[in-house]
């Protein structure tokens, strides 16, 4: 019987298998969340799977208070989805697989290459080792960092809500602790830049950072081209972004210009790392600010990371795709390089596929909630971008609200297309060539 359920498994669709991986570990944060050791007060089912979606999908939004309504047990539950969630399942499963049986399956290589979308020169053994090392260093160094500051403020269990708060920045999870979030540290330097810098060192993606490794070790000469795309893209969101929000934000920034400066960086990098921390009440924001936020959301972070989004290489390529429309040439180009076909149609489908689902799912929202439009076009947005962020509707939300919402952050964190693959997705089969038909637009 063994035998057959791995046969079945081994020809089992990697995006299938991804959907399978992530929905037994909600299944199971679920399950443990129930149990009453994680409570300090009752949270109904609704709540704890929510809750549960939230930390593996490494969102943060939260329907319940996180001190006051679980218990430490609980929280550190929150803290394993969190880590699951961040650095990909399936990249969890393989290396504690490497490390046991110093071997993987070619279907664990598949989906953990299909998790993180890793280019097809990479050893698949070797970048787990890499991810792993290299996101408990950026956790410790950011957890040490967190708790001597936390120590110095006098609050309490400084060490637990420095790695608390570490392992959420670095895997993009805008859970907090505090009962306003980071509110009451909006001038604190110190902790502003550390939550950033964590933030983008988990949202640029491991490749780049496996890219630097090599280049600094003298394996390669060069950085991929793709490596430049994303510090290029990264560094125009935040600089861009960080210019807008200071400049539409002038009448709420209250103080000098160097606190303002702080709140504008902080917040642009929580949106477009997709971490989700807030310094200001989104809610109270000018509409200009939130529409600025929901399409830093939107595109998010870097493929292979730990944040969320569309990517910012999915509207690298969009822009490629309109310029060379515009300009009438047959190749998509960025920077002097052609874009693959197959990239370019990828990168159209995903956007196109994130519109309609956006799209249907505002549309439930509108219908099953007595709320503004704006803040639930808000919501879903951070939902299925994974970010966290909320204009003050989460802890109001139906309980059909909350499983949409959920619904939303699941297919988000497995990307939206992967999850529609994953659904319809057949063995592979030859397709008869097609008459071609001319077609107007």
């Amino acid at each position: 019987m063994f035998k057959n359920i791995k046969a079945a498994l081994s020809k089992i669709h990697p995006a299938k298998a991804m959907l399978l991986g992530y929905f037994i570990y909600a299944l199971l944060g679920w399950f443990v969340l129930m149990m009453p050791i994680c409570h300090v007060e009752h949270v109904s089912h609704t709540d704890n799977l929510f809750t549960a979606i939230s930390a593996l999908s490494t969102t943060g939004l939260s329907t319940v208070n996180l001190v006051k309504d679980y218990s430490v047990v609980g929280q550190v539950v929150m803290l394993v989805l969190i880590q699951i969630g961040g650095i990909g399942f399936m990249t969890f499963n393989t290396f504690v697989v490497l490390a046991t049986l110093h071997k993987i399956s070619h279907l664990r290589k598949k989906v953990a290459s299909t998790e993180v979308s890793l280019p097809k020169d990479f050893v698949i053994s070797e970048f787990i080792s890499h991810v792993i090392i290299y996101t408990l260093a950026c956790e410790l160094i950011g957890a040490v960092i967190l708790s001597l500051i936390f120590m110095d403020y006098g609050i309490e269990n400084p060490i637990w809500n420095g790695v608390f708060h570490s392992i959420a920045a670095f895997c993009t999870a805008g859970f907090s602790l505090f009962p306003d979030n980071l509110v009451s540290f909006k001038y604190d330097l110190g902790i502003n830049l550390t939550i950033s810098f964590l933030s983008i060192l988990g949202a640029l993606g491991f490749i780049v950072w496996m890219d630097f490794y090599k280049k600094f070790t003298g394996k390669t000469k060069h950085l991929r081209f793709i490596t430049k795309v994303i510090l290029g893209a990264t560094f125009c969101f935040i600089s861009i972004g960080t210019l807008l929000f200071f400049l539409s934000e002038e009448p709420f920034t209250q103080g000098s210009i160097y606190d303002k400066v702080i709140i504008s960086f902080f917040q642009v990098v929580t949106a477009s790392t997709t971490t989700g921390f807030n310094t200001v009440d989104i809610g109270i924001l000018q509409p200009a600010v939130i529409v600025l936020l929901f399409i830093l959301m939107a595109f998010g972070a870097a493929p292979a990371g730990t944040g969320g989004g569309l990517k910012n290489t999915t509207f690298v390529t969009l822009i490629g795709l309109v310029k060379s429309s515009l300009t009438g040439q047959n190749i998509v180009t960025f920077w002097g390089r052609q874009i693959p076909p197959k990239r370019v149609q990828l990168a159209t489908t995903i956007f196109s596929y994130y519109a309609f689902t956006l799209t249907f799912f505002i549309f439930l929202l509108v219908t099953v909630e007595d709320k503004p439009f704006l803040p639930l076009l808000f919501e879903a947005a951070s939902a299925i971008g994974t970010v966290g962020l909320t204009m003050d509707v989460t802890p109001n939300l139906t309980e059909l609200g909350k499983i949409l919402i959920s619904i939303l952050m699941f297919m988000g964190k497995m990307s939206i297309l992967t999850f529609g693959i994953a659904l319809v997705s057949q063995t592979n089969e030859k397709i008869a060539p097609k008459k071609i038909e001319e077609f107007v637009f």
